[in-house]
């Protein structure tokens, strides 16, 4: 299933074709997709922006052209010498900012199209690499199998980190070749799998969607508004600048999303209105 997919069965049993996602997930992985519809689609760009936890297994011992299970196997190698160690050496090389190159088969455009379809029609595609943030990548588990070492990890990264990358590199460090055998999102920014509904749940209505405020107190930094603030935007006026210059959630005093505020000349403005000020 992708993530197209969900989208489609959420637009039958919302009513509405105004449905988005925060976030693809590949075919092969399990886990969150946040979805937004209606006036929620509106704060789907700031939570696609949020970091994300994953759980993962690597395999090491093949490397294929997709860089997960779901590929070719194109390169094979021989395990029996790799250590416990030396795994943890290469993975520890992928904490903090690093340069990555995203896997081929993905969905980056190169030249207005996906690479994965330009892959598909024989091309041999190599994507630039680009700086990401891994601010946790810890081993949970190491299994030495026959031909293969499977390695599970749990990685929290920045918007824009492709696990299946990790795979690849660890083992191509290691002389190896190595992919992703399997995925699991459990968080993406704000939202994890304590509130996560089943795709049962979303086809039969048995779920509530979050409130627009909720999904703002669990994404922006809030600025509560007093009453003449409030007064204020009504009248399309600036407010006072937020403390920082990042974007605020303004809410009133009935916990209404009124807008979201950013700071310009001097002044904290909206950059998107989502309920009368008044």
């Amino acid at each position: 299933m992708t993530s197209h997919d969900v989208v489609a069965i959420a637009r039958r049993a919302l009513g509405t074709r105004k449905v988005g996602h925060a976030g693809t997930l590949d075919p092969m992985a399990t886990g969150i997709l946040v979805l937004g519809f209606n006036n929620g689609t509106r704060l789907l760009q700031y939570i696609t922006d949020g970091d994300k936890t994953y759980q993962a297994t690597v395999v090491l011992g093949a490397a294929t052209i997709t860089d997960d299970a779901e590929g070719e196997i194109i390169s094979k190698g021989d395990i029996s010498d790799i250590t416990d160690a030396q795994i943890e050496v290469e993975l520890a090389k992928m904490r903090g900012a690093i340069m990555q190159r995203p896997s081929s088969v993905s969905a980056v455009k190169v030249d207005g199209e996906r690479a994965y379809d330009r892959v598909r029609a024989g091309e041999v595609v190599e994507l630039a690499a680009r700086v990401v943030t891994i601010s946790q990548l810890d081993i949970l588990s190491i299994r030495h199998l026959i031909s293969s070492i499977e390695v599970d990890i749990e990685v929290t990264c920045s918007a824009g980190t492709f696990i299946r990358a990790i795979a690849r590199d660890c083992g191509s460090a290691l002389g190896v070749g190595g992919h992703l055998s399997a995925l699991r999102r459990s968080r993406v920014a704000g939202f994890g799998l304590d509130r996560a509904v089943t795709l049962h749940e979303l086809k039969n209505g048995g779920f509530s969607a979050l409130p627009l405020a909720d999904v703002a107190r669990a994404t922006f930094r809030i600025r509560e508004l007093a009453v003449d603030e409030c007064q204020e935007l009504s009248f399309g006026r600036p407010l006072s600048a937020n403390p920082t210059d990042e974007i605020f959630a303004a809410m009133s005093g009935e916990n209404l999303l009124i807008a979201l505020l950013a700071n310009k000349d001097g002044f904290a403005k909206p950059i998107a209105v989502f309920a009368a000020a008044n």
